[in-house]
């Protein structure tokens, strides 16, 4: 038995493990109950007496190295473990990069920037809206369908839980306008930029949420050639000196008379495209004078002054800017996307 314990402590002290499985392995061998260490305690109880003495002293001494040697392996290898995850602070450092701002951000920037320019100044508004601020007051009738479930989202509805009148998520950014000729008196001359909200269903040309810059002008004497002339200057300064505008006539109920304005797609360059819908024309805007009785209802006399409103979608003059044709990529936080973007345009 003594030369089979020699043998065992040279193994045992040249044994050497580098993870946790070979520390494993040895506390199996070793130092279990079923290890070998334990298989000689077992032989010792049958041994002579004369000869236990001897034996069981030295059978100790190997136990007492074999638990010894566990115990470095075991503290050998967590060492070994928390360097490898330690922070090494000799390596290089890592560069910091800069984040991009968002393409519709970008836009809107470069919109304020141009109507500043005019003279507007920037205005915002509640985007939870009451019935009047964004229906009534605008001359929308009460059976107009832009005030139905299938358009706008409602959070109260009137009649209902004591609701004095409907509470809604706006639809344009057009209330902020009956704000503004509400708390102040003409000239005014702002742009409302901000979010709105309405039913429709998701697709590559619409969202039920998107944004929309609408821009107000009261005064003495303003015309529908100084609204004309306001929103050529804006194409010329966002998409180039090249690009062609016209108005179609057209219908809202809180302006008259009302245009459509329409530039030149920048996409195919007038050549004709599914974004274009094949005509070479794509719709930017609406507009039109402000409606007498939208003045009136704000407090200011139609006799006196006279103003024009415009309204257009950031999205789509940023597909128009960025050559974007697919709405979803505005929402859906693909860094893939807004990487190309930078604050000089595309990267």
């Amino acid at each position: 038995m003594e030369e089979r314990i020699q043998t065992l402590l040279q193994e045992i002290n040249a044994y050497n493990a580098t993870d946790k499985a070979g520390v494993e392995a040895y506390r199996l061998r070793y130092t279990s109950k079923k290890g070998v260490v334990g298989e000689l305690f077992e032989e010792l109880k049958q041994m002579p007496v004369e000869q236990k003495k001897t034996a069981g002293k030295i059978l100790n001494e190997l136990k007492q190295a074999a638990e010894a040697k566990l115990s470095a392996l075991q503290e050998q290898v967590e060492t070994s473990t928390a360097s490898a995850n330690a922070l090494d602070l000799t390596l290089p450092p890592v560069p910091n990069t800069t984040g991009n701002l968002h393409p519709l951000t970008l836009t809107r920037y470069r919109i304020i920037e141009i109507f500043e320019r005019l003279g507007f100044n920037v205005a915002d508004g509640p985007e939870i809206e009451d019935d009047w601020h964004n229906f009534s007051a605008l001359n929308f009738p009460e059976n107009h369908p832009a005030r139905e479930m299938q358009d706008t989202f409602f959070i109260e509805k009137k009649g209902v839980a004591g609701a004095p009148q409907d509470v809604l998520l706006r639809t344009h950014t057009s209330n902020v306008q009956i704000r503004l000729m509400k708390s102040q008196k003409p000239p005014i001359r702002a742009i409302m930029p901000g979010r709105v909200y309405r039913n429709e269903a998701i697709s590559a040309r619409a969202h039920c949420f998107f944004h929309q810059v609408e821009g107000l002008y009261v005064d003495k004497n303003v015309s529908f050639a100084d609204l004309k002339q306001t929103i050529f200057h804006f194409a010329k300064e966002m998409y180039g000196k090249d690009v062609k505008l016209r108005l179609r006539p057209s219908f809202f109920p809180f302006t008259e008379p009302s245009a459509e304005i329409d530039v030149t797609c920048l996409i195919c360059k007038g050549e004709g495209c599914v974004v274009c819908k094949r005509s070479g024309w794509v719709e930017i805007a609406g507009a039109g004078m402000v409606h007498p009785n939208v003045l009136r209802n704000c407090g200011i006399d139609p006799e006196e002054y006279t103003g024009f409103a415009f309204g257009m979608g950031i999205e789509r003059v940023t597909q128009l800017r960025y050559r974007v044709n697919d709405l979803r990529l505005y929402s859906e936080n693909d860094i893939r996307f807004l990487k190309q973007f930078n604050t000089s345009g595309i990267a």
